[in-house]
């Protein structure tokens, strides 16, 4: 008992902190279709960071915007604050984070450069500032102050092969630094994405329904992972771990991997177009010849 009552005190006095990355990408597929979806999981989005914040007077919550140009905080805002009116009813803290996402998401919307054809989102750059962010605040703590941390992908986008080795280095980077990566899919299934989760211990969902999309954030994404194993969640997906070529950005089976660069190809090349090492040509397999069978003759 007082083991456990010791152990409840130190999750209380932890910080636990919550970096959303929020794809809001025109090219998805389901904001082509219509553009109040947008809307519709901002709302969500923004719902489930003040819930987060509602659970503990220490918890803390940053939301990063990615799109197809750019990656911005959209909260908190480091160098202005957002002008605020009083709302009957409602906590300061989370009228200042709906009032700033919805304001900052506006304006860069307002300036996003106009899109000719479907472009992918950055989002690995915007996980690498995820976990810049985390570093930083990490490196800030007061002595004797532990926070756990973690980010939660928000994404429609189809898969970003042309990232892989950022993401590589995102997923093993969160890795050593003990950061949870949770990422909810909101149109397809997601390879990468699920190998991130599968490597630190995070937990992947894809959404069929949008409109009960602020129920599965509260019910699979809330918990804090050190209670996660306590409840009934969803069974995690079979991860796909097929690396993807560099020269076509395409998943394989079986390819050639450069021994200096470990860069991976589905076909031969003489030289790495990664490190431009130069290989030599493989030559050809020797042929063994068949042996002979002794007939009874011989014998």
């Amino acid at each position: 008992m007082e083991a456990d009552q010791a152990a409840s005190k130190e999750a209380e006095s932890c910080i636990d902190l919550l970096v959303i990355v929020l794809d809001t990408n025109p090219s998805q597929h389901f904001v082509r279709q219509n553009p109040q979806n947008l809307t519709q999981i901002l709302e969500a989005v923004i719902a489930f960071g003040n819930a987060h914040l509602m659970q503990k007077a220490q918890n803390k919550l940053a939301v990063v915007s990615c799109s197809h140009h750019a990656t911005n905080f959209l909260y908190p805002l480091p160098r202005r604050q957002v002008e605020l009116r009083q709302v009957d009813g409602q906590y300061e803290a989370f009228n200042l984070v709906e009032k700033t996402v919805k304001q900052q998401l506006g304006s860069i919307l307002m300036n996003a450069p106009r899109l000719s054809a479907p472009c992918e989102s950055l989002l690995a750059g915007s996980m690498s500032m995820a976990l810049c962010y985390i570093s930083r605040l990490q490196r800030n703590l007061a002595p004797g102050v532990k926070m756990h941390s973690r980010i939660l992908v928000v994404t429609g986008s189809n898969e970003c092969a042309s990232q892989y080795m950022t993401f590589l280095n995102v997923f093993f980077t969160a890795q050593k630094l003990g950061i949870t990566i949770d990422t909810c899919a909101l149109d397809k299934t997601l390879s990468l994405l699920q190998q991130g989760c599968d490597i630190t211990s995070g937990q992947f969902l894809k959404v069929t329904q949008l409109d009960g999309l602020l129920q599965y954030l509260l019910w699979v994404f809330l918990p804090a992972p050190q209670i996660r194993h306590k409840l009934v969640l969803p069974p995690p997906p079979k991860v796909d771990y097929r690396a993807s070529c560099f020269c076509h950005r395409e998943l394989i089976d079986i390819g050639y991997v450069c021994s200096v660069c470990l860069s991976v190809f589905c076909k031969y090349s003489p030289i790495c177009t990664t490190c431009h090492t130069i290989f030599k040509n493989p030559g050809p397999l020797p042929i063994k010849g068949k042996k002979k069978k002794k007939t009874d003759k011989q014998m």
